[in-house]
């Protein structure tokens, strides 16, 4: 389930500005729905992999969308993991620079630490994700809280007005890709089916919930947040030095955990040709990835996000008739 949440709640999501691009006003019912997609999504692709005892998203894909296309999407899987993990590394630095670490610096850093993950290989990234997710989640909850009881915000639901539930299916396909390279090499982990159960809907719940609160709050700042590359802090200008230190650490691991999960899509499905161990792959990997971070956090998130979510779509698609067509059994 933190694996899973660990790799959803990454620098666009946990900063706010992933959410402010795809919802905003009238998106409940796109919430609702998001929760109900993913959870369908992220059980259809961890029974896939337990059945195939896979190693690596290849086998997933295959058995999705067949041989032929399944490399087509191969290559597109490879690119998206390249880029979004570009985007965290970007993040990563971005949030440091709050240190007073320069940007090229906190890359550095960011990239050291994720090496020192990936000597545990797979253990060491469930181990990080059940270490910050749950604390992130708490204070993530806790804040937003405060910030819309403090504006006496009252929360309303109209079937009338609910035009963005389009928005809905790009923001589950935009994480697809990343949930279908992450739990597609733990298939051999897993012991049972019933694993898949309880993780999907576990971090369904939790995602939907948390991300109904946060553009809530969103929603309350919108005038603001084109003048801020993050967000969250609009949020937090108004909270204690403390709060804002906290919740600067706790994105900082949000960003760590969803660049790690991109570097094992990518490293388990290398692994095999290169025959290396994960973490001299993870090395070449953030070689390759550092000089793309200079187009900035933002930019990055605002441009590549809804184009791999538009993309993303078919597979999406695919993965919520599979059910269907194949008359699951559940």
């Amino acid at each position: 389930m933190f694996l899973i949440l660990g790799t959803a709640i990454g620098a666009g999501y946990a900063s706010g500005r992933e959410i402010w691009e795809f919802y905003g006003e009238q998106s409940g019912l796109a919430i609702l729905f998001f929760t109900f997609i993913f959870i369908i999504s992220c059980y259809t692709i961890m029974k896939i992999s337990y059945e195939k005892q896979a190693e690596h998203f290849v086998p997933v894909l295959k058995e999705l969308i067949g041989e032929k296309v399944a490399y087509v999407y191969d290559a597109i899987t490879i690119l998206y993991l390249f880029s979004t993990t570009v985007v965290m590394l970007a993040g990563g630095g971005a949030t440091l620079e709050l240190f007073n670490i320069p940007f090229w610096w906190g890359i550095l850093i960011f990239g050291f630490l994720l090496v020192l993950v990936f000597l545990w290989n797979i253990n060491g990234l469930v181990s990080i994700n059940m270490a910050i997710i749950p604390v992130l989640i708490i204070f993530l909850i806790t804040v937003l809280f405060i910030f819309l009881l403090t504006g006496d915000k009252e929360f309303s639901f109209s079937l009338q007005e609910q035009s963005n539930w389009p928005s809905a299916f790009t923001f589950t396909a935009l994480n697809i890709l990343p949930l279908v390279a992450v739990l597609g090499a733990i298939g051999k982990e897993m012991k049972s089916k019933g694993e898949a159960w309880v993780a999907s809907i576990g971090s369904g719940l939790f995602l939907g919930v948390i991300t109904f609160i946060y553009n809530e709050a969103l929603i309350e700042i919108a005038q603001e947040i084109m003048f801020y590359e993050i967000p969250l802090f609009v949020i937090l200008k108004d909270f204690p030095y403390i709060a804002v230190f906290t919740m600067s650490i706790l994105l900082f691991g949000a960003i760590f955990t969803t660049a790690a999960s991109g570097l094992l899509g990518l490293s388990t499905r290398f692994r095999e040709k290169m025959k290396m161990p994960l973490w001299m792959i993870a090395i070449l990997l953030i070689v390759l990835m550092a000089p793309f971070t200079i187009f900035g956090f933002s930019t990055l998130v605002s441009i590549l996000y809804p184009l791999y979510g538009i993309a993303n779509l078919y597979l999406l698609a695919v993965i919520l008739l599979y059910p269907i067509v194949n008359r699951y059994n559940l």
